[in-house]
């Protein structure tokens, strides 16, 4: 049997990053879970075996200082045309490239408010200049200005700058609707055609925390921090990367309304509206639109509204909010308070049935016609879901058995199936059996493109959520707002954490 110094230089990095090389066979970015060995499964579970070597880990991930200088004076300026006219070749021939370059974006108004701790152990272990703080720069800005900067050195010649630009790698410290944030940001660059796009891992800030539990990041930030954070450094760099299916939403609306938009969203101007499908009511023939990108769900009705309610009150009173359990006693608190469990029917019309305002159109599986389907009368939210997870970890789609999936037409789902599982809920009790996943959700269809078209009558407003933030949509009596969701041609790069 002979030895390759391929294999012996393997052993020896695992060695000094105290990572066991055994039981990690399996497809790339689908790790075998009966092929992983005790040193895995322990320090999954937050338990380090040997630990990480932390001057080792520096000197894998650390970008030099010059093009972090020079990646940070981009953003700033709005430009990198300054910052090449900088003489830097003579620095550049004698750089080493890192190995595993990574940049870290932390948001510190995240869930449990556990941001600030975290950054300052990030800045500890890798670098001040590659822990980026959302609430002072943006993702949008990263992309146009950052990787432009390194994208222009490279071309200039820097051997160091191309090395960093094609393997860097992007950690996110958030929650659900931060990673969806940087995630649409990075997809700019396919459409750009400024490939490499970097792929993403997950430390869980949020409440939710659903696409990092589907990529094997945690559900939570983990009570051992402390060393978690280099284990997660550690798999973020070296993780097989898997690939997620993304969602394009588009919304055109009557001119006229107010609307406070999430940052997911942004706002297109006017336009006319394109009446294709099965549009029964009135639309004007220019509206207000706006669009963004989901990857886990989004969602009309009651679940929405406790959403907005709850986001609200942390913006007013963050106190509150400062962890994940005081998070859900107040999502609790508010799902009882507005009236999803008792609702007379002499009550406010917004708390009834979807039915009333909602016609829904999808694209089915080799299908290129709309085809309106029924919503159920008692259902009083309904949600187009991406994932297998949904409200921190619930399956409401369910496991389905074979014979059920063959009697409605539907498929197994995944992440990457150019599907959407389309299920509604309906009053609180109902929800909760949902959640607790005593029953499953009532499914309504899979699609490959959903159309939904809303008008208020005795409605002014409807509440929509994508990806865990939601926002107040205005509606008219006299025209309708439509959504569109359509699938993104190409899919989105996670790293498993798993």
């Amino acid at each position: 049997m002979s030895i390759s110094r391929t294999d012996i230089a393997h052993e020896k990095e695992a060695l000094t990053l105290g990572v066991s090389t055994t039981g990690t066979t399996g497809t790339p970015g689908t790790p075998s879970r009966s092929s992983m060995s005790l040193i895995d499964s322990l320090s999954q579970c937050g338990i380090g075996i040997g630990g990480i070597n932390k001057a080792d880990l520096r000197r894998r991930v650390k970008i030099p200082h010059r093009l972090c200088t020079a990646m940070l004076e981009a953003m700033q300026m709005k430009g990198s045309t300054a910052i090449m006219a900088e003489p830097r070749d003579h620095v550049a021939k004698e750089e080493e490239p890192p190995e595993n370059p990574l940049v870290v974006f932390v948001n510190c108004k995240s869930g449990g408010r556990h941001g600030p701790i975290l950054k300052g152990r990030l800045q500890e272990l890798i670098g001040e200049e590659q822990v980026l703080d959302l609430s002072l720069v943006k993702p949008s800005d990263f992309v146009q200005y950052g990787l432009a900067c390194l994208e222009l050195l490279a071309k200039s010649g820097d051997f160091c700058a191309r090395a960093t630009r094609e393997n860097l790698r992007i950690m996110v410290a958030g929650g659900d609707g931060t990673v969806g944030w940087l995630l649409g940001c990075l997809g700019e660059l396919k459409l750009q055609n400024r490939e490499p796009v970097p792929p993403i891992g997950i430390i869980p800030l949020g409440t939710g925390n659903d696409l990092s539990r589907s990529f094997g990041w945690g559900a939570s930030f983990p009570f051992a921090w402390r060393q978690a954070v280099k284990r997660s450094i550690y798999k973020v760099v070296t993780g097989p990367i898997c690939r997620l299916d993304s969602w394009k939403v588009t919304v055109a609306m009557p001119a006229g309304g107010e609307m406070n938009l999430p940052h997911n969203l942004k706002e297109l101007g006017e336009f006319p509206i394109d009446q294709e499908g099965n549009i029964e009511v009135e639309v004007p023939a220019k509206a207000f639109c706006f669009d963004g990108v989901f990857y886990n769900y989004i969602s009309i009705g009651m679940d929405a509204r406790i959403a907005y309610g709850f986001h609200n009150l942390r913006d007013e009173k963050p106190y509150l909010a400062y962890g994940p359990i005081a998070n859900k006693l107040i999502y609790a608190g508010y799902t009882c308070s507005q009236g999803w469990f008792f609702t007379p029917c002499t009550s406010d019309p917004s708390l009834r049935g979807l039915k009333n305002i909602l016609q829904v159109s999808i694209k089915k599986m080799n299908s290129n016609e709309w085809e309106q389907i029924p919503v159920p009368t008692s259902v009083r939210a309904i949600v187009a879901l991406n994932l297998h997870n949904y409200g921190s970890g619930r399956h409401p789609w369910g496991n389905l058995k074979t014979e059920y999936l063959e009697k409605k037409g539907f498929v197994e789902a995944h992440v990457d199936d150019g599907l959407l599982e389309i299920f509604g809920l309906k009053q609180g009790w109902h929800a909760s059996l949902v959640m607790v996943e005593l029953i499953s959700a009532k499914h309504i269809a899979q699609a490959t493109a959903i159309r939904l078209e809303i008008r208020g009558g005795q409605w002014k407003n409807a509440f929509m959520q994508m990806d865990g933030e939601p926002w107040k949509q205005p509606l008219s009596t006299e025209y309708s707002t439509v959504v569109e969701i359509t699938r993104v041609p190409l899919q989105s790069l996670i790293v498993n954490g798993g």
